[in-house]
């Protein structure tokens, strides 16, 4: 398997994660960005020995999308920080069921247990806040599917997945929380399609964006194109 970079510098890497791909190794032992980078780097530039590359923020496995990898320890720490101060810009495509329409706001309170995420009242112990900004920007009434662009303001585990869900359009593919429909079989609509951060030693303003993967067809194929275009 062989990595889609979309950039490289002296302190990033920047990648295209296809679906059904690890963020990092796991008991699984199955590929992994992580290592699959570091292969990249030592092939690319013929390092001998061990090759540095920090994950600073992770993807689902059956989801895809734009990861960025630090290629040194300073670039790591800053990177670390930005993610844990919520500063980065995340937005994402979904393909959920059912025909959807409008924009807003979701508020909810998560709590994981186990494998699963569910939505539980604020008060319940361990809960954490989660919010994101969803905007409708097709529907397809024969498929019964609509294309969603997200804006995380938060960063929970599930949590796109999650909050959809919990308002009765789960993302399609996604079995965990309610869908009816793969996608592929084995992953899900989810597609980090933006990310934006400042680099880590430069300080400038930098984004990327990537079209969502092969599995999810021709649909909405115009619709993405034009959000992309305007990117």
């Amino acid at each position: 398997m062989t990595l889609d970079v979309l950039y490289l510098d002296n302190h990033l890497l920047v990648v295209n994660k296809p679906p059904g791909l690890l963020a990092q190794a796991d008991h699984t032992g199955d590929p992994d960005v992580l290592t699959l980078g570091k292969a990249w780097l030592k092939a690319r530039f013929g390092k001998p020995g061990r090759v540095f590359l920090g994950l600073v923020h992770r993807l689902d496995r059956p989801a895809s999308g734009v990861m960025v990898l630090a290629r040194t320890s300073k670039a790591a720490a800053r990177l670390s920080d930005q993610f844990r101060r919520r500063l980065p810009e995340k937005r994402y495509l979904a393909l959920v069921e059912g025909v959807w329409t409008g924009a807003g706001t979701a508020v909810d309170h998560l709590v994981k247990a186990g494998r699963t995420v569910r939505v539980v009242p604020a008060t319940h112990p361990g809960a954490r806040r989660a919010e994101l900004a969803w905007r409708v920007l097709a529907t397809d009434e024969a498929e019964r599917l609509s294309l969603v662009e997200v804006r995380l303001e938060t960063g929970r585990p599930h949590q796109v997945r999650v909050q959809l869900a919990h308002r009765g359009h789960p993302l399609l593919g996604d079995f965990r929380y309610g869908a009816s429909r793969p996608l592929d079989g084995r992953n899900l609509a989810l597609h980090a399609y933006r990310l934006g951060i400042e680099h880590p030693t430069r300080r400038v303003p930098m984004h990327w964006v990537a079209p969502p993967p092969a599995a999810w067809g021709t649909r909405f194929r115009e619709a993405i194109r034009e959000r992309l275009a305007r990117e």
